[in-house]
């Protein structure tokens, strides 16, 4: 049966530069050995969250981290979990699947019994091959098809992959608005093959092929010849798998180009930093898969927003509410399981039903809980709804 619980996406760098940034606040404290830590029956439960919290995806680690945190607060200040504080500090991964794979190690090393992140695909499909073998439990954000793909029973999901994301948006595109011709702009790395993949299977099996269908690099600053091709098919929908910046940044150029057409994507066009980066006047009509819209959905989304608002003085976003489900549910399966670690609390998490900010949770043997998404139109600079 349902219920709430709690109360109420570097080789030779230096490895000090990439050390943890540890947040001493809400019962968080610097990262450390301790001997009285994970179900050791005292001392603190020490939790990492593993982000990028610097480079160009930063937005999301810190969303992500201020989510995770907002969960383990209320869980604190109630005192904890079975009596016991829960402890979560957070790392810097810099976006970069070698330090992440290097935290994973170090997290093994100083006992840390979970981990939340990262919200991106690439990292978080590095660091599960040592996450398993340390038989960490890892609740992550991003939603590449290739972390299911890992089959690893340590790797759960806060959020639906892009198969969910992408198969929702051609559904609205093509079997409710009756478009047929679809350019596809995409990146090269984890998160933007997942979508490509998906989207073109979606629109694959509704008999549609795209009228341009262009790749670009995770790092490319400059689109114009790409778009190019794009603006001589004349397209009716513009499809953009790619992270919130260079998706603002391909929105810009394409707007400067002259190409009219509405953007549509997943979770990054969704965000604040998609939106200023592209400028509010060219993000317009741009339509969008989510399965968290806006802080207004529910009584349960305006309760977390307004908390949000309070603890950080911002208004929270969908990367934020995909962390406080994550955080949510392991905090529960630690409770319920007396604090357990390892495989049994992997277990205790796939056996977690939780009613959270993005839906009714119920882990499958892959790691996913939410198999739903819900379509938006940005207006005005804010997502709303999409009629019909």
């Amino acid at each position: 049966m349902s219920h709430r619980v709690g109360p109420t996406r570097i080789g030779s760098r230096a490895f000090a530069a990439v050390a943890m940034a540890a947040v001493l606040a809400g019962g968080c404290a610097a990262p450390g050995e301790s001997k009285d830590s994970g179900s050791s029956g005292s001392g603190p439960i020490k939790i990492a969250v593993i982000d990028a919290q610097s480079g160009q995806l930063s937005s999301l680690g810190k969303w992500e981290y201020k989510g995770a945190k907002l969960a383990v607060d209320e869980w604190n200040k109630a005192g904890g979990v079975n009596g016991r504080k829960i402890r979560l500090d957070v790392f810097d991964d810099q976006g970069d699947p070698t330090v992440g794979t290097t935290l994973a190690r170090k997290i093994d090393s100083q006992k840390y019994i979970a981990m939340l992140g990262t919200a991106e695909s690439a990292v978080t499909i590095a660091m599960a091959p040592t996450l398993r073998q340390a038989e960490i439990p890892n609740i992550a954000s991003g939603q590449s098809p290739g972390m299911v793909a890992l089959k690893s029973p340590f790797l759960f999901l806060n959020g639906p992959t892009s198969t969910t994301y992408d198969d929702t948006l051609a559904k609205y595109l093509i079997d409710g608005k009756k478009l047929k011709k679809i350019a596809m702009i995409s990146n090269n790395g984890a998160y933007g093959k997942g979508e490509h993949d998906a989207f073109l299977k979606a629109l694959s099996g509704r008999g549609i092929t795209p009228v341009a269908d262009e790749v670009v690099t995770t790092d490319q600053k400059d689109f114009s010849a790409q778009l190019t091709k794009i603006r001589q098919k004349q397209p009716q929908a513009v499809f953009i798998g790619s992270e919130e910046v260079e998706s603002g940044l391909i929105v810009k150029q394409a707007r400067d180009l002259g190409i009219t057409a509405p953007f549509a994507g997943a979770a990054p066009q969704g965000t604040p930093v998609f939106r200023d980066t592209a400028g509010v006047a060219n993000v317009e009509g741009t339509i969008v898969s989510s399965p968290y819209l806006s802080n207004d959905t529910s009584d349960a989304t305006k309760k977390f927003a307004a908390a949000y608002k309070a603890a950080y003085g911002e208004e929270a976003e969908l990367h934020g509410a995909k962390a406080y489900d994550g955080a949510q549910i392991l905090l529960t399966a630690l409770k319920n399981s007396g604090v357990a670690t390892g495989r049994k609390l992997a277990d205790a998490i796939r056996a977690v039903r939780y009613q959270g900010l993005m839906g009714d949770f119920a882990f499958d043997q892959t790691g996913v809980g939410i198999s739903a998404t819900s379509i938006g139109v940005i207006k005005k600079g804010n997502l709303v709804k999409a009629e019909g």
